[in-house]
């Protein structure tokens, strides 16, 4: 696992040759029990380097695309699973935990659904106010900018662009994690902002 912008944020990826982009995972270190977000697959010495760091005690699935090597994780490292309750319906397994709008996970860390998106439920989280972490809506095709979900996979653009307005309100985001393609580490306020049509 490399360090992100943060001495307690970690990440890891796979790339995803069918989309030509790296699938991302996030971890949270923090001392009553650290927190993974849609895990892909560990190599061995990414899943040394997580039990060195305290293992999981959480994980948190944004969508039910993002199931990915959730059970594994859960598997080796005893965490429980945390997964949308929009999409409770639509999970291959049930989560000991499912996810409301506005709630907190662990203190901190903020839970935003995402309507109209590819799937029912999505979620979006925001960790201590300045760092946002998505699930497939917001993207990064390119580096040094965010993307959106193309206009094929929504269900409701007007719901999206709802959504769009409320993250532009959201003026202390600096970085935003995506789990799909680049993330923006700088003026993350200002990329999502960039999002929502002229």
């Amino acid at each position: 696992m490399k360090q992100l912008h943060r001495t307690d944020l970690y990440f890891w990826s796979e790339f995803n040759e069918e989309k030509a982009m790296n699938f991302n995972s996030v971890l949270w270190v923090r001392e009553a029990g650290n927190v993974v977000i849609d895990p892909v697959h560990m190599s061995p010495e990414d899943q040394e380097h997580l039990m060195d760091l305290g293992g999981a005690a959480w994980i948190i699935i944004t969508n039910s695309d993002h199931i990915r090597a959730s059970r594994n994780l859960s598997a080796f490292t005893g965490a429980l699973i945390a997964g949308p309750s929009g999409e409770r319906g639509s999970f291959i397994f049930p989560c000991d935990r499912w996810l409301e709008d506005g709630e907190e996970i662990v203190p901190g860390l903020e839970v935003i659904e995402i309507h109209g998106s590819k799937t029912s439920g999505e979620l979006a989280l925001l960790l201590e106010e300045t760092t946002l972490i998505t699930g497939d809506l917001v993207r990064g095709f390119r580096m040094g900018e965010l993307n959106l979900l193309g206009d094929e996979k929504l269900h409701d653009k007007e719901q999206i662009l709802a959504f769009l307005e409320y993250l532009a309100s959201l003026t202390q985001i600096e970085t935003v994690l995506v789990g799909d393609g680049w993330s923006i580490f700088e003026d993350g306020y200002e990329q999502l902002c960039q999002l929502l049509p002229d």
